[in-house]
């Protein structure tokens, strides 16, 4: 008996590679059927664009906040005036700054490969809060 229910035509078979039949009450029997690789949808994502331009944004403003005022621009600021060369200062401080952003990019990379990003979250946290005790340590037993 042959049920007459199948579509005309799936994924680019015919009706007639794709049969039911029923031979018993209890026991079918399917034509063995091709396979068709399916080939993934690729289109243009708006929001992948503007969560990379988040995430540059993000990055650079709070990079930029922290190294205001710190030790590394101070020293810059210094060498700029002694040297008396203000752009091989800069050349040689923004290829120091490149370099140990790409160290930190690497290692982070590495790191997130290996532990879930809540492991790492709570890593990082720990790590600030024993420092800042080094810290406050270090100031009350220095007085």
């Amino acid at each position: 008996m042959k049920l007459d229910s199948a579509p005309l035509e799936i994924s680019g078979i015919p009706q007639t590679d794709i049969e039911l039949e029923l031979k018993d009450s209890n026991d079918f029997s399917l034509t063995p059927a091709i396979a068709q690789p399916v080939q993934p949808l690729v289109a243009e994502n708006p929001q992948k664009q503007e969560s990379v331009l988040v995430v540059f944004g993000t990055t650079f403003v709070t990079i930029f906040l922290a190294e205001i005022g710190d030790k590394t621009q101070l020293s810059t600021l210094l060498m700029s005036a002694q040297s008396h060369s203000p752009w091989m200062v800069f050349i040689g401080s923004a290829a120091a700054l490149i370099t140990t952003s790409l160290l930190g990019v690497l290692l982070g990379s590495w790191i997130s490969s290996r532990l879930s990003p809540k492991t790492v979250e709570k890593s990082a946290g720990v790590m600030l809060l024993v420092i800042s005790l080094m810290l406050f340590w270090d100031v009350f037993t220095s007085h």
